[in-house]
């Protein structure tokens, strides 16, 4: 879809809903906030070089929440027509009639509002057909082959745009455009009986700032190749070193962890340490929604609150939390902007490359994959199935398999010894490889 077509469309969606808005109020809500969010877009899929699904999305809907004498109703609908609208905002006003109150309902403060929100430049429109797509995909396997790999588990080329719009009884109405491209590849080897599967993906925002399909399917075919002659490991006490794909999971239990939802449940092994001590002394995260075109970019969340650079930990503490309107009620504080998640993360680093951190652990575990739900967020339990490298004199030896990582998230943030400088960049949560100065793992 061209620029101006989506800009067409987003001004529809603007307009359907300050009319949803509009009429829950009228009807007699105190307060009401009405959201869209479409997503359109096209992916095809192959598997040893034949196309095997193609596929077109076109999917979004209205929904409605307002707010009466402290009750909440909620309704939505696909069909923005007048009378479709308005029958949803009476299914909302009807069922407020009957939930139970709660002091803590309601819109984010009027004057916590963006004004002004600032083009972050999320939207670059290029429409693919299902044969260029097709082609991307190909290539990928292509490439895959060409560095070894006899069979391939399928590789996948997709383009996405998305629009959405919010608006609420404070005045606010704002919409954005977004869009994202990806391929993707995954790559099949076997030696002696024993299969080995692995993936490299790219992602961004521009067409043009993705790696080659070439550069997806070599990256594929060399991290399986390099997890051929797997070994199982002994029981052991040793460092690991979290890849940096895999550090971003780990960091992503810290999000959970601070984030409203869990502390007002007091469901959450960090409950009450603001300000306290959680990691080292000269680890930072810094979260900045303003990066132009960034993946985890946003002028304002989604209640309307405007966003703002923060420091989420400083110098090892605590600094923040991540709350909505809602939470923040619930624990007596004031939303932080984070409805809708966080933002982009940028962990700092400590001066080292991927190579330095191998010397600096000099002997233990690279992980390079977790697997099962063996993750307590409550108490702070980390026990996961892993597979990865040994390594030792800072080199690494040979690949690993069918082992457990075990410790408490506690003392694994607290004993974080290094983080190289090889950044992730495909997601919101911006680390390199974490090393963790000790973890029980349990082998043969």
């Amino acid at each position: 879809m061209t620029q101006q077509k989506l800009d067409s469309e987003l001004e529809r969606l603007k307009q359907a809903v300050a009319v949803a808005v509009e009429q829950a109020t009228t009807l007699g809500a105190d307060q009401a906030e009405v959201a869209i969010s479409r997503q359109q877009g096209l992916s095809v899929g192959t598997r040893m070089k034949e196309v095997e699904t193609v596929e077109f999305n076109q999917d979004g809907a209205l929904g409605i929440s307002l707010y009466l004498n402290g009750c909440k109703g909620t309704s939505s609908t696909s069909d923005l027509s007048p009378e479709a609208i308005e029958q949803a905002v009476k299914a909302a006003f009807s069922i407020a009639k009957y939930t139970q109150a709660d002091e803590a309902n309601g819109l984010a403060d009027s004057e916590l509002m963006a004004t002004d929100p600032k083009d972050l430049d999320l939207c670059h429109p290029q429409d693919f057909t299902p044969e260029q797509l097709q082609a991307l995909a190909i290539r990928a396997e292509s490439a895959a082959m060409d560095a070894g790999i006899e069979h391939s588990d399928g590789a996948h080329a997709s383009a996405h745009t998305g629009l959405k719009v919010y608006g609420n009884s404070h005045g606010f109405l704002h919409g954005k455009l977004t869009s994202r491209y990806g391929i993707s590849m995954v790559a099949i080897a076997e030696q002696d009986g024993k299969m080995q599967r692995d993936y490299d993906y790219t992602s961004a925002r521009r067409f043009d700032e993705l790696w080659t399909p070439e550069q997806v399917g070599q990256g594929a075919a060399e991290k399986v190749l390099s997890h051929l002659g797997a070994r199982k490991l002994e029981t052991q006490t040793l460092p690991v070193l979290f890849q940096k794909e895999v550090a971003t999971g780990l960091i992503g239990h810290l999000v959970h962890a601070i984030s409203g939802g869990a502390l007002y449940r007091k469901s959450s092994f960090l409950l009450d340490k603001l300000g306290e001590v959680v990691f080292p002394s000269w680890f930072n995260i810094h979260e900045n929604p303003w990066i132009k075109g960034g993946l985890g970019s946003a002028a304002y969340d989604s209640e309307g609150v405007a966003t703002k650079p923060a420091d989420i930990i400083t110098d090892g503490v605590l600094a923040q939390y991540l709350l909505t309107s809602y939470s923040a009620r619930r624990m007596g504080m004031q939303t932080t902007g984070h409805a809708g998640g966080i933002y982009n993360w940028h962990i700092q680093d400590t001066g080292v490359d991927f190579q330095q951190i191998l010397k600096q652990m000099d002997k233990g575990i690279l992980v390079t994959e977790v697997m099962g739900q063996g993750v307590n967020t409550v108490n702070g339990d980390y026990s996961r199935g892993a597979a990865g490298f040994y390594v030792e004199n800072g080199e690494i030896q040979y690949p690993v398999e069918e082992f457990t990582i075990a410790a408490n998230l506690k003392d694994m943030f607290a004993n974080i010894v290094a983080i190289d400088n090889e950044r992730e960049t495909r997601s919101a949560i911006g680390t390199g490889a974490v090393l963790v100065e000790s973890m029980k793992i349990a082998g043969n």
